[in-house]
């Protein structure tokens, strides 16, 4: 875990006081609606269909028991005892009256979060791989550098009032976990044969209304030019990035009409005026960050084989280590993801009894550490194999022992026309509908992994383009209907799903699923082969031909 220094701590306890006194101002009505816009978005407050809507910063999905018990806290003395969270490793509370955010915020600042730069059109928050520091494929830990481009982002002057918002995602691995290629600028660590660090950089990722994969600009670059060459990046996004149609002002749009190569000279041209200037890292800042991450003290184990593991336990624990116990560097440990996703559930909910539960295992289990991950999980990073047993206990008593990691169930969804303002359709009662159809494990476990995502809009919260299977919500003439994609998938081998084509009505759409899994499972020529090798291999016709052949 990072711990806030001083500066940290007094920059948010300002930051509170300030938001304290600007909400008084609006709800007094010294600010007008547009003036307090600005405001609130800087600080994560949304208005939303019903209530006020806050996002909380999780930089890089790190979580102490201790801030996620104050989240506990804050959604059932605030909220409806429930918080979201998202694939940006965030945590969100849609419940809050604008009079109580204030105080939500100084509840925050108590435990070293906020809500800064979770919207607006600025750098939001930095994301990476839930496994950061413990995967066995893993080249470089990349929290430190995650820290030091949160330190660097945060609340810079520059950088406030972009075209648009701003999206990183820091990658240290084989496999990339973090989703580098779908984000604004992707970040990879990377050792030369030397064991330098530098980092392999990707820009012009993004979803939405223009999906596009990311590009290498930059195949090496040093470590201490790290924040040099964002700044450049940035800066050139600031200044020639499109302020007069938002649906065009994304950083995917600027690269893409100018041309990646053009774009690397106008960047290069601006990093030769910051290169070796004031930004450059030196060891010393290395180390200071470093420093400032509690280093856990793992005992000497001698590893379990599964068979060990397995000695007198239960099936339904057998089924839940396969899909949610992960390998871990150290030997003898394991990481730990807990589903957030039980039939009929809002994918990605935790209540505050599970949350202050979740935090109990993670000060007994865990060093007291838990990591939010990309598809609204939950991890408990650093579990003896030996103790997994007792986890798997507790998560049953609490509902949070569902095996189906990276199955179909483990749907990522955003919480779409329910909540959202923007959305053209529900996202939830379309997953639980999906989950009950698949609810058989036997049967899940015959499909193998497979990626389903959902999206209320275009804007792509539920990352429904990098899905195997993605829906997206479409209105027509104020009906619901849902646009079907496969073939995406995340990753180095990041691609962006194809529409299948016409949208179907909400009831229609567990039927689409069921005929899509099952022309995969018919076509695949392995039980490994995976989903989008499938499409890859034979195409959309025989996808469509099973789904549209009765219509």
């Amino acid at each position: 875990m990072y711990t806030y220094n001083q500066n940290d701590k007094k920059l948010v306890e300002q930051r509170v006081v300030q938001f304290r006194n600007q909400t008084k101002r609006y709800l007094d009505g010294a600010l007008s609606d547009d003036e307090f816009r600005p405001l609130r978005l800087k600080n994560g407050l949304y208005i939303q269909k019903h209530a006020p809507m806050l996002r909380v910063a999780i930089p890089y999905g790190l979580l102490s028991s201790l801030q996620l018990r104050a989240l506990a806290y804050i959604s059932r003395t605030y909220d409806r005892g429930y918080g979201h969270f998202t694939t940006r490793q965030n945590i969100q509370y849609n419940w809050l009256t604008l009079e109580s955010v204030p105080d939500v915020l100084d509840e925050l600042s108590k435990v070293g979060m906020h809500a800064i730069q979770t919207s607006g059109n600025c750098i939001r928050n930095v994301t990476s791989d839930e496994f950061a520091g413990l995967a066995p494929d893993e080249v470089v830990n990349p929290l430190v550098w995650c820290e030091i481009i949160r330190q660097w982002s945060t609340l810079h002057p520059e950088f406030g009032y972009l075209p648009r918002k701003f999206k990183i995602a820091v990658s240290g691995a084989k496999n990339d976990r973090a989703a580098i290629k779908v984000h604004d600028i992707g970040v990879l660590a990377i050792k030369k044969e030397n064991d330098t660090i530098g980092f392999s950089i990707y820009v012009g990722g993004g979803l939405g209304r223009t999906p596009i994969i990311g590009q290498e600009i930059k195949s090496f670059l040093h470590w201490s030019d790290l924040l040099t060459y964002l700044d450049a990046i940035l800066r050139v996004y600031n200044r020639y990035g499109r302020r007069d149609n938002k649906y065009k002002s994304r950083i995917k749009i600027l690269v893409k009409a100018m041309g990646l190569e053009a774009f690397k000279k106008e960047v290069e041209t601006e990093w030769d005026c910051l290169k070796g200037k004031a930004g450059t890292l030196v060891g010393d800042d290395i180390t200071r960050i470093k420093d400032r991450f509690s280093n856990n003290k793992f005992e000497p184990l001698i590893p379990l084989s599964e068979s060990e593991i397995f000695v007198g336990k239960s099936q339904e624990f057998i089924n839940w280590y396969r899909r949610n116990v992960f390998e871990h560097r150290e030997p003898g440990y394991c990481a730990v993801v807990i589903s957030l996703k039980k039939s009929k559930a809002a994918p990605g909910d935790a209540t505050d009894i599970q949350m202050d539960a979740v935090a109990n295992l993670a000060d007994e289990f865990s060093f007291g550490e838990i990591r939010v991950t990309h598809s609204q999980n939950l991890v408990l990073p650093h579990v003896r194999a030996d103790q997994l047993n007792e986890v798997f206990g507790v998560l049953q008593k609490y509902e949070l022992a569902t095996s189906n990691i990276g199955l179909l169930t483990d749907v990522i969804a955003c919480p779409g026309g329910d909540f959202c303002s923007l959305a053209n359709a529900v996202s939830i009662p379309v997953a639980n509908a999906i989950q009950d159809r698949f609810d058989s494990l036997d049967y899940l476990h015959d499909i193998g992994e497979l990626v389903l995502n959902i999206s209320g809009c275009m804007n792509s919260c539920g990352h429904h383009h990098v899905g195997n299977i993605g829906i997206l919500g479409v209105d027509k003439n104020g009906e619901e209907w849902y646009q079907i994609t496969i073939g995406g998938q995340q990753g180095f081998g990041a691609a962006i799903g194809k529409v299948i084509g016409k949208s179907f009505p909400r009831e229609e759409v567990p039927d689409v699923i069921e005929k899509l899994v099952h022309c995969y499972i018919r076509h695949r020529e392995a039980s490994d082969e995976s989903f989008a090798q499938v499409v890859s291999r034979i195409g959309l016709n025989p996808f469509k031909e099973e789904v549209y052949g009765a219509h």
